[in-house]
């Protein structure tokens, strides 16, 4: 299913001009166990999802659902629901609190060492 909309997304034959000015990932699909419902979880390329573009592909999901039942050869057609994909912006906040976690570590095992590196002061019983 995630392919088959990717395709249709992809070759534009939606008629949807905001569609057609924007570049939509579908990073998963699930289905219910009846095949009857969808969620689908899309992403825009280089930014989060703009809340036209979920507008544009929940307004078009009877027809994706259509064609998905047609090409699927399925009994009924799914119910779509497309929702923003949350994951590239969870791994990117990851990402960025690892970064600073281990800046934040380089920097102490730094001082640290800066610390036992450093010569002591001569004191009377060093004479």
């Amino acid at each position: 299913m995630r392919h088959l909309l990717a395709g249709h997304l992809m070759r534009g034959d939606l008629h949807d001009r905001h569609l057609e000015t924007v570049s939509v990932t579908v990073s998963e699909a699930r289905m219910s166990r009846d095949l009857r419902h969808a969620q689908v979880f899309v992403s825009e390329l280089g930014r989060d999802v703009q809340t036209q573009t979920l507008e544009s592909l929940n307004r078009l999901a009877p027809v994706l659902g259509g064609r998905l039942a047609r090409e699927m050869n399925l009994k009924y057609a799914p119910r779509l629901r497309f929702e923003a994909d949350q994951s590239f912006s969870h791994a990117a906040h990851i990402d960025d609190l690892l970064r600073t976690g281990l800046a934040a570590h380089a920097s102490a095992a730094d001082d640290a060492g800066d610390q036992e590196a450093a010569p002591s002061a001569p004191g009377k019983g060093d004479e």
